[in-house]
C-alpha cells in the first residue's frame, strides 16, 4: 500500500543503499542503523529517535518487493519520471502513467474502441489517494504505514508487549507468540487517519528477531542442542537441559544414544492459545580436544575390545547404491 508522502521521501538514501540494492544490502543496511540509533543507546536524544523511526519506515517499505515496486512507479511519477498530460504524441496519458506503476500490462477495464474502465476504483479515488483527497468523496479510509522493528529471542517467543514510534506517533502492541525472522504482522487502524470520517489505515510491521544462542524455534516447539560426553551417550546418563524460563529439567539420555539423536521433552515448549508445544533436544556427543596419557590408554584399550564393531558398514553400502 502506498503513501501520498512517498513522493517526497527518498527511502534508499535514509537507508544510504543505492536503488538497484539487493534485499540483502538492504536488510544489512538496516540493521546497521537500527542498532546504531535505538533510543536504548541514544536515551534523550530526540535526533536520534527520529532517524531511527525514519530508518523503520524506509525498511518496512523497501523490504517488501510489492511495495517497494510500487514506491518506484510513485518516486518516478514525483521526480522526473512520466506526468499526467493529455493523451498525443509526445505526452504520457493516464493509461500510460498507471501502466507503468502497475507492471506495464494491459491497461485495467480496457474497453473496444479504446475507452478506459477501471473497476476497482475510479480516476477520481486513485489521484485523491495520490495527491492528498482533492479528488475524493465521501468518508474515505487512511493510507497504510510501514514499519519495522527487532526484538529479541525471548520478546518474540513469549509474545512480549513493544512500543513502536511511527509516522503518526507511538503505539503500544503486542507481538504474536513465536513469531518468525522477517514475518509481516498487519496491525488494523494503526496507519494514517481517514478523512471525511473514513477509519484509519493499518500498519504493516516488519518484524525481525534476534537470534538466541541456545535457542531456535519450529512453530510452537523450541529446538536446543545439548551436548554430552562420550561415556554419557554410550552407557546412558540422567542430564539436566535448559529451558526457556530459566529453570533446568531432568531428561534421560537412553544407552547408546548416538549423536544428532533428537529428544522430546513434552509440553516445554513455546505456549499459545493452541496450546504448549515441545523441546526437542538434540544431543551432540562432545569429543575432547585434548586427553590425558591415561585416558588415550583406556580409549585404545576400548578400541581393541571394540575392534569387531564398524561404524561405516552401512554407510558404505548405501553410497554404492
Amino acid at each position: 500500500m502506498t503513501s501520498q508522502d512517498w513522493f517526497s521521501k527518498d527511502f534508499y538514501a535514509t537507508l544510504g543503499v543505492s536503488k538497484d540494492a539487493s534485499p540483502e544490502e538492504v536488510k544489512k543496511a538496516y540493521r546497521k542503523l537500527a542498532r546504531d540509533l535505538h533510543p536504548d543507546r541514544n536515551p534523550g536524544d530526540t535526533a536520534s529517535e527520529q532517524r531511527f523511526k525514519e530508518v523503520g519506515e524506509a525498511y518496512g517499505v523497501l523490504s517488501d518487493a510489492e511495495q517497494r515496486q510500487q514506491y518506484d512507479a510513485i518516486r518516478t511519477m514525483g521526480g522526473g519520471g512520466p506526468r499526467f498530460q493529455a493523451g498525443g504524441p509526445g505526452g504520457a496519458g493516464f493509461e500510460d502513467v498507471f501502466s507503468n506503476m502497475f507492471g506495464g500490462g494491459a491497461r485495467p477495464g480496457a474497453q473496444p474502441g479504446g475507452g478506459q474502465q477501471y473497476r476497482a476504483q475510479g480516476f477520481e479515488d486513485m489521484l485523491g489517494n495520490l495527491f492528498g483527497g482533492g479528488f475524493q468523496r465521501g468518508p474515505q479510509k487512511g493510507t497504510d504505514l510501514a514499519a519495522a522493528t527487532e526484538v529479541t529471542f525471548r520478546q518474540a517467543a513469549e509474545g512480549a508487549p513493544i512500543t513502536l514510534r511511527t509516522a503518526t506517533g507511538t503505539i503500544s502492541t503486542r507481538i504474536p507468540v513465536g513469531v518468525k525472522d522477517g514475518q509481516k504482522i498487519r496491525l488494523r487502524g494503526k496507519g494514517r487517519p481517514g478523512t471525511n470520517g473514513g477509519p484509519a489505515g493499518d500498519l504493516l510491521l516488519t518484524v525481525h528477531v534476534a537470534p538466541h544462542p541456545v535457542f531456535s524455534t519450529d512453530g510452537r516447539n523450541l529446538k536446543v542442542s545439548l551436548p554430552v560426553t562420550f561415556d554419557e551417550a554410550a552407557l546412558g546418563a540422567t542430564v539436566e537441559v535448559p529451558t526457556l524460563d530459566g529453570s533446568r529439567v531432568r531428561m534421560k539420555v537412553p544407552e547408546g544414544t548416538p549423536s544428532g539423536k533428537v529428544l522430546r521433552l513434552k509440553g516445554r515448549g513455546l505456549t499459545t492459545k493452541d496450546g504448549a508445544g515441545d523441546l526437542l533436544v538434540t544431543v551432540t556427543v562432545d569429543v575432547p580436544g585434548k586427553l590425558s596419557r591415561k585416558a588415550k590408554e583406556l580409549l585404545q584399550s576400548f578400541a581393541l575390545a571394540n575392534g569387531k564393531h564398524d561404524p561405516r558398514k552401512e554407510f558404505y553400502k548405501d553410497a554404492a547404491k
